[in-house]
């Protein structure tokens, strides 16, 4: 199963980007695990341009995505009309739990158009959102 990890903006700071609350692992460091770790063929992007992430998912010939839209969670009308009309499964991810931080974060407009959510468990929330398409 061709599986694609996408991450939105500011997304590509992590492991100096409040690592109280993101922690000191980049991103890139921490998909070389996954890699090894999954049994699925993984591609990762990541983009801080809006107009980019919707060109990607409009196009990607994959069977699922695990997405981490960052700050577009909350404010993207666009990329949630964009996840409703593709076909390909998508899988919501937070590295931390939005509901526990600032009111402006706990509204995903994302979430009722994506196959699930998972959030608060750090970046074993990629990991989790893996074992969904293990299903």
């Amino acid at each position: 199963m061709k599986l694609l990890i996408v991450n939105g903006p500011n997304l590509n700071l992590l492991g100096t980007r409040e690592t109280q609350i993101y922690g000191n692992v980049t991103f890139e460091a921490y998909f070389e695990q996954l890699k090894g770790q999954s049994t699925h063929e993984l591609a990762y992007f990541q983009s801080n341009i809006e107009g980019e992430l919707i060109d990607l998912l409009q196009t990607a010939a994959v069977d699922g995505i695990i997405l981490n839209a960052g700050g577009y969670t909350h404010t993207s009308v666009a990329l949630r009309d964009c996840i409703a009309a593709i076909s390909v499964p998508v899988v919501e991810v937070h590295i931390s739990n939005i509901t526990a931080r600032e009111s402006f974060r706990h509204e995903s407009l994302l979430s009722p158009v994506c196959k699930g959510c998972i959030f608060g468990f750090g970046l074993d929330s990629y990991k989790l959102a893996l074992q969904y398409f293990d299903l």
